[in-house]
């Protein structure tokens, strides 16, 4: 059984994969948040939804649609940046997760791309028991010896990369910013670096370690 896009099934193949016990993957990205004045305000859903695509391809998993809106209080100063409080983010994720389980979906991961994002999720995790949750930070450590400007964490080397691979025509590269404040450019590092070749690797070297993740937990997977 190959994996899937689970919005590109109608709903009696939903639930003959929820009953044949497929591991359901949320990817969780924002839909709209600033990444400094050179990256769009999808970056992160982009992403998301990369990794999630590259998880179908390689495993025989129900990839859910980008949960797009979540816990980003650093941006709300930002023009078009889409917030939810912890609580209400919180309370989106239970009732998602919910209405997967009542179907009968029993194994579900959630592959966040955020930082903020982290302790909210890990926290309904806990409380629900059985869901795996895996964030992107930390993840394709085996492309890091590419990126040279180690600081930032924000529409920085890394971010600008895997957009450059992803999506390239979106990346305004004569609007870089470099050193200036967060506060006024939503971006911290030095995007100039970038190259769509390190955003392939990165993007690779996530991929195989969420591959690898998911192997572990679940092992029929492989």
């Amino acid at each position: 059984m190959k994996g899937v896009w689970l919005e590109d099934l109608t709903w009696p193949e939903a639930k003959a994969r929820f009953d044949a016990d497929t591991v359901v993957v949320v990817p969780i990205g924002a839909a709209a948040k600033a990444h400094g004045p050179h990256l769009p305000l999808k970056t992160d859903a982009l992403t998301a939804r990369a990794l999630a695509q590259g998880l179908i391809e390689r495993l025989p998993v129900v990839a859910a649609p980008v949960l797009g809106f979540g816990f980003y209080p650093a941006f709300t100063g930002f023009a078009g940046s889409q917030h939810l409080t912890a609580e209400t983010f919180k309370s989106v994720v239970r009732e998602l997760i919910g209405n997967f389980t009542a179907r009968g979906a029993r194994r579900i991961a959630l592959i966040n791309t955020g930082v903020s994002t982290e302790k909210p999720l890990d926290e309904v995790a806990k409380e629900l028991g059985g869901v795996l949750v895996l964030h992107m930070r930390g993840l394709g450590q085996a492309a890091e010896a590419l990126i040279e400007h180690k600081d930032g964490g924000h529409a920085d080397e890394r971010e600008t990369s895997v957009m450059l691979a992803l999506e390239p025509r979106s990346v305004r590269m004569d609007k870089l910013v470099l050193d200036g404040p967060f506060e006024q450019t939503g971006a911290t590092g030095d995007p100039s670096r970038a190259t769509a070749f390190k955003g392939e690797r990165l993007m690779a070297a996530r991929l195989d370690d969420l591959v690898a993740a998911l192997g572990r937990r679940w092992p029929d997977l492989n």
